[in-house]
Parts: structure tokens; sequence; C-alpha cells
């Protein structure tokens, strides 16, 4: 094993050799990397469990690591905080490395990357295009394999538009899924700390250490996260065996880029394939919802973050940036009083549509192009506000997203996302995957990576009642717990129809040599404590056992108590509760 010296200075070579200097605003000096990297080995050597040991990070340089410069991409704002921001010690803690800070459009203000003084973030495949921003230093970093993660904010779609443009996986969790104590304020009402990694898995993984031990108070209401805790009783946290995904009625796609558009329909293509329903929606709330974030009253909280030091000091202050932020000084305080209530108008007709629809999720193209540093250099304005016409809403709406990669075009990235309701995260990862073109194309970290909490989950092998669209499932979704598989027993089990409210069948294991049949079950996921609180409610004559399946392996799983199968209806020949009640 080489020595953490020798990894410190691996780290520093793959930087200076990817000639990047525009993606760091602050580096780690190599020794003090190497000490970091020594610590870690000695915490591992001492028997502490560290998720995420040994992995590098970097981190947006509008988020707190006491003893470094904040600058939010403006020198003459530079501070030296002295508390590190709970999201950048969350995975300081779990074994992690701080490799430096990044570069970002100033004050987190831009999806382009190229509003900063210490230079335009150039795209990571084509230097000739834009890296995406605000979080443009940590997505670059990213894609050229200089760190395994990064550390983004996410207001406008800071977290996912880098991520299109260059290959990687953003996500954007649910509002106070983590902290943002520590970040400087862009929009304080919707702002969100993101990820960035080369797979799902490595970013979920870093997620699931993110979460904090509460909600922020501006948060998603009372929802604790969907990784660690028990999730609130109306968080959809268990994917659908046949999920149904919404996508853009054509007419919301006029503009977008021929081999984007290509590219988006081959991710609903293998969402199709992957055994989703996709049904087509109306976007036009949605994408009014995201104009009010630019347009309307909502732009006075980039105002109340830096408008007063920023009219103090025109002359160190992006002059797009100040045009943007300045434009906010005059708003009258009913504007955005009417612009709450449209949002909330708006938020109410999107929870409608999708609900109408039966959809958990809600995919897009990420991004509508991919401009050039050339055509935003002539049309700042105006092209930022076309890169965010799909991300945009998404903070206003209360809606969680990951970024993922389609096909590229042209032989350059290109993304789509998935998007769903507060809580839903891993709902959007799992379909996030399924859409996916590539999401590990260093082999860095397996797609089956899953995030867990921090005691594993517990299988569970479900029958009856508890199957997806069934009446009892809600059951297992309320705890949280994620559909794995469906797949059947051995052929050792007897089904029987139970005289229940609601109906529901009783399984019962033969004895050996006796006969039996092969019945369809679904072995489901449940975080520890919500396994606990599901047993200890079961009514008999149900109970919990383990239950052989086809493959001969053995996971917790229904069964019945044989006295209340005496009389029953035997409907082991249907193959399963859901073939009996269609009449098989």
């Amino acid at each position: 094993m080489s020595t953490p010296e020798e990894r410190a200075a691996d780290v520093v070579a793959r930087i200076d050799a990817a000639d990047r200097p525009e993606v760091w605003i602050e580096r780690v000096p190599v020794d003090d990397l190497a000490a970091a990297v020594a610590a870690v080995d000695a915490r591992v050597a001492a028997g502490n469990e560290l998720p995420l040991a040994g992995r590098t990070f970097a981190v947006k340089d509008n988020i707190d690591v006491a003893g470094l410069p904040t600058t939010a991409g403006c020198p003459a704002f530079a501070s030296v905080p002295t508390v590190t921001a709970p999201a950048v010690q969350a995975l300081l803690d779990a074994g992690a490395v701080l490799v430096g800070k990044t570069n970002l459009d100033q004050f987190a203000t831009g999806l382009v990357g190229t509003r900063s003084p210490f230079g335009a973030v150039r795209n990571a495949v084509d230097p000739e295009r834009v890296s995406g921003g605000s979080s443009s230093g940590s997505g670059v970093a990213v894609a050229l394999g200089l760190v395994d993660l990064a550390l983004g904010t996410d207001t406008a779609g800071s977290g996912r538009v880098p991520a299109a443009f260059n290959g990687i996986v953003g996500i954007k969790p649910t509002r106070g899924f983590v902290s943002t104590e520590g970040v400087l304020p862009a929009c304080v009402s919707f702002d969100c700390v993101s990820v960035f990694a080369r797979s799902v898995g490595l970013a979920e993984r870093a997620l699931a250490v993110l979460a904090g031990p509460a909600p922020d108070p501006a948060s998603s209401g009372p929802g604790p996260d969907p990784y660690r805790r028990t999730p609130p009783p109306t968080a959809p946290l268990g994917t659908p065996a046949a999920p149904v995904v919404a996508r853009a009625d054509p007419g919301a796609l006029v503009g977008v880029d021929p081999g984007y558009l290509w590219s988006y329909e081959q991710a609903v293509l293998r969402l199709e394939s992957a055994g989703c329903t996709v049904v087509t929606i109306d976007l036009d709330p949605f994408l009014e919802a995201g104009r009010l974030l630019y347009q309307g009253g909502f732009l006075a909280e980039r105002y109340a973050a830096v408008g007063a030091w920023m009219d103090a000091h025109p002359d160190d202050v992006d002059p797009v940036v100040g045009a943007i932020i300045g434009g906010a000084r005059d708003l009258p305080a009913a504007r955005l009083a009417t612009d709450t209530d449209r949002l909330e108008h708006l938020a109410a007709q999107v929870a409608a549509l999708l609900d109408e629809a039966g959809a958990c999720s809600l995919v897009l193209p990420t991004v509508p192009f991919h401009p050039t540093l050339a055509q935003v250099a002539v049309d700042p304005i105006g092209v930022n506000a076309q890169l965010g016409v799909f991300t945009n809403f998404v903070n206003l709406l209360d809606m969680c997203a990951v970024a993922v990669p389609s096909e590229p075009v042209d032989g350059l990235p290109c993304g789509v996302s998935l998007i769903g309701p507060a809580w839903s995260d891993r709902v959007q990862a799992d379909l996030a995957r399924r859409a996916a073109s590539d999401t590990d194309p260093d082999g860095s970290c397996p797609d089956d990576a899953w995030a867990r909490p921090a005691v594993p989950a517990v299988p569970l092998a479900v029958v009856g009642a508890h199957l997806s669209g069934q009446p009892l499932n809600h059951q297992l979704t309320d705890r949280g717990a994620r559909l794995v598989r469906t797949t059947t027993t051995a052929p050792v089990y007897r089904l029987v129809a139970l005289a229940t409210e609601p109906p529901k069948p009783g399984l019962v294991r033969l004895a050996d040599g006796a006969d039996g049949g092969a019945i369809e079950v679904e072995v489901w996921e449940v975080p520890p404590a919500g396994f606990a609180d599901f047993v200890a409610a079961l009514p008999r004559p149900m109970a919990i056992g383990k239950v052989t399946l086809v493959d001969g392996t053995s996971v917790p799983g229904f069964l019945c108590e044989p006295e209340a199968t005496v009389g029953a209806l035997d409907i082991t020949a249907a193959g399963g509760w859901r073939p009996y009640l269609a009449g098989g």
C-alpha cells in the first residue's frame, strides 16, 4: 500500500497534469493533504467505520471550511471562517479528504460558469464550451477525475447543469435534507447543498452521510431525510414495481437542440424498457413557476444576501452579477407577496397533475442545448436564462432531482433529470439509474452501491396486501421501504385466501418432501427502525419468519399461523396473490 505522502502527491500530480487552474480558488497544501490521508488511515486502523474513507472531495467556494477563505467568487468579499459548514464536516467525519475550494459564478448567480474573476471554468470535454454554473469548478473537478466527490449548491439548477454538461451525476436533494448552515445564501428560501460524483451510487453514499440530524427551519416541513430516519407519513420513498414516469409534452420542448431531443428520447425508451410506464403531462405550470425565480419578487432574496455589500463595492462585482442582483434593489414588497401566492397556486396545480397521472417522477432534459463561451459572451443573460428552463422550477416547487448522463451528442455530454416531490430522493435515484446511459464511465463505484443507512436495511418478502399497488403497501413506503426485486419462493409453499379485511393471503411452508408451489413475492428493504415498528404492529394470524426464495436464499417474510388456514381456499395454483385476484 502506498504511503500517505505518495497518495497526496498523486492527487496533486493529477491536478497539475489537467492544467485547469480556473477550476480552483484555494487548494490544500500537499503536506496538509498527506496529513489528512494519514489521519484517515489511522482511524481505519483503529476500527472506525468510515463510509467515505480515502475518497477525495472539493467544496464550492460559497461553503465555509475553517481556515480557508470563503470568497463566493469575489476576492474583495473574502473572509476566513473559524467554523466548518456541517455538510463539509460530515464528509470529513466519514473519512473523505478535502482537496480544495472550487470556482463558481460569483455569488452563486449563474448557470454558465463564466462569471468569475478567477476565470471562466471551461467544459471538461470541450474547452470552447461552458462548464455550467454556478457550481462550475466542482462539476469539472469531478468530471476530470481530480476528485471523487464535490459539493455544490443549487438554487436554480447549479447542482444539475454542470452534471449535464460534463457527463457526471448531480443530486439536488429535497430542501432541508442537507444543512445549509455555513453556506452563503443566494435565495435562502430555496438554496440546497448538492453533490457531484461519477456514479449514482457514490453520490448517494455521500448524501447519506450529509443528511443532518434535523431539517433546516426553512425546509420542506416536518420530514426528515429518507436515508437515516423514519420518513414523514406521506413521503413517497418506496419505488413502485411498475413506476409511472411523466414526460414533457412536445410543445414544451420547442427550442431544445435536436440532438438533445434524441438523447432525451433514448432515456425515455430506457425507462420504458426497465418497466416504467411513461405518460405525457402539461409542463406549463412547472415552467411558469420557474420564471418566478428571476422574473419576480423572489429575486429580492438575492439582494438581501449580498446587495448592501455590492452597493458599497460596485467595482469589485462582476457586471452581469451586479446587474441581476442590483435589479432587485427596489422591488416592492407587494411583488414578493403576490408571487408567493402565485407559487402556492402553481404548486397545487403541479401536485394535481402528477397525482392525476399517477406519476412518481418527471423526466426532462436537464438543459436544452450547450452554448460556447463565445455565445455567452455575446448574450450573457439571455443564454443563461435559456439554460434554466427545465431546472429553475424544482426548488420553487419543493421538489428533488437527480441529473444523469444520457447519450452524448456530437461527442459532448448530454443529460436528463428525474424530478419528484419532496422526500422522494430515493425514488428519483432509482429511476435515474434506469434512465442513465452511463453513470460510471471509470468504474470507480458500481451502480448497485446503494447508499444505505448506518445500520443495513432489513429485507422483507411480501406476498399479499403489502405488494405494490395493494391496499397495505403504504405500511412499507411510509416506513421508508424500497422495492428491490420481484421473484418467487422455492416450490415448497402453499398459499390460501384468508377471510380478513382487507383480503389477504396466507403463506405456509409445507413439510419436507411435500409437493408445493412457487409463489410470487416482492422483496423490499426496510430501515431497521421501520422494520421493528412494522413487526410490532402486525396482526394475527400474520407472522414474520424465514422465507426460502427460488434461488435458495432465505429472507424474513410474511407467513401465516397454520390454524388460520383450516378451511381456507387453497389458491396455490394461481402462483400468487395478484394472479389470483386477476382470476388466475
